[in-house]
């Protein structure tokens, strides 16, 4: 019983919360670059160049790689291969960019800006450029198109250096976290996006479709555009600053070149007033008085007080009848008559 009153009362602060209309959130400052932001970008810029390096040079970490594909974790556990092919989905580009962008568009609706759907493109441009750049560059063949033991197969035509699916998860749910209104959801949500990002990475380690230093690349390359983002903060303020200038001329230009006629209110009058005439003022009740009922809901014109006839409340409100006579008089005897 009393779990069913919590759910009732959570119930209720969701649907409560949705149904605000709360304004532009003014209050809420865009993230910028701070010095503990540069020092986390330069670790993990250190880091990505150093698994590059380690993978050109056919260093420990690319037999490491081989040791992995060798031990082939999908025979070893067969069992959750079914549920890892559908949780991979969580690192594919289209579907988690359709879902976050749903999301993210709902959220600028209802907040009145579209910064997070700017935010959410342009972190996708780049991870497109860099990461696609970096793939075309490197040129890596995966564990199953391997054709040499123990090479580092670069520059061989592949396109899985660094692991796209890693990236994707990073940036994609961690975006969810960089736009965060309260410091508590993004604590929960940064942690929710690394467990997710982590998972896919290993999970794409388990099918075989990428090397171990091609998930570690990943990695690093969705962590340094997130890391990065404070930096395009002011680009993305005036393309929202623009698309709303935007939309006002296009509005100004469709409902026409003269200027809007302000509205002013109409004062209502009672049904049948002549128009030149002003509205009678009514006669203001008394807080004390009996409610009348709904007759003032009855159609046809309202007349106060003083216009309505006087009623005498004397006499008897029974119609007259010719055959009735008053009390108090004589009335003659009726005659008998014999049956």
């Amino acid at each position: 019983m009393r779990t069913e009153r919590n759910l009732t009362r959570r119930l209720d602060r969701v649907f409560a919360r949705l149904d605000r209309e709360p304004e532009r959130p003014a209050h809420i400052d865009m993230p910028r670059m701070s010095r503990h932001r540069v020092v986390l970008f330069s670790a993990t810029l250190a880091f990505y160049l150093a698994i590059v390096w380690a993978v050109v040079t056919t260093s420990w970490l690319v037999r490491l790689d081989w040791q992995v594909m060798f031990f082939r974790p999908y025979q070893q556990w067969p069992e959750i291969h079914a549920f890892l092919d559908y949780y991979v989905v969580l690192g594919q580009r289209g579907p988690t960019a359709v879902m976050v962008a749903a999301w993210l568009g709902w959220r600028s609706w209802r907040q009145h800006t579209v910064r997070p759907l700017l935010t959410l493109a342009t972190s996708l441009l780049l991870l497109n450029a860099t990461v696609g750049a970096a793939k075309i560059g490197m040129g890596r063949l995966g564990p199953h198109y391997a054709t040499t033991i123990g090479s580092n197969e670069m520059g061989l035509g592949g396109d899985i250096f660094p692991s796209g699916h890693t990236a994707n998860a990073v940036v994609t749910w961690g975006i969810l976290a960089y736009l965060a209104s309260t410091p508590r959801a993004r604590r929960w949500l940064s942690a929710l996006s690394a467990v997710t990002s982590l998972g896919v990475g290993l999970t794409t380690v388990y099918l075989g479709t990428h090397w171990l230093s091609d998930v570690l690349l990943g990695w690093a390359a969705g962590l340094l555009i997130l890391l990065a983002l404070p930096w395009f903060e002011p680009l993305i303020a005036k393309t929202e600053l623009w698309l709303f200038d935007l939309r006002d001329r296009w509005r100004t230009r469709r409902g026409g070149s003269e200027p809007a006629v302000p509205v002013t209110p109409v004062a209502l009058r009672p049904l049948g007033t002549p128009a030149e005439q002003p509205a009678p003022a009514r006669e203001p009740v008394s807080p004390t008085r009996a409610s009348r009922g709904l007759a003032h809901l009855a159609p046809g014109p309202h007349t106060i007080r003083s216009e309505r006839t006087p009623v005498s409340p004397a006499g008897s409100r029974r119609p007259p009848h010719a055959d009735r006579v008053p009390r108090g008089t004589n009335q003659p005897a009726r005659p008998l008559t014999g049956g």
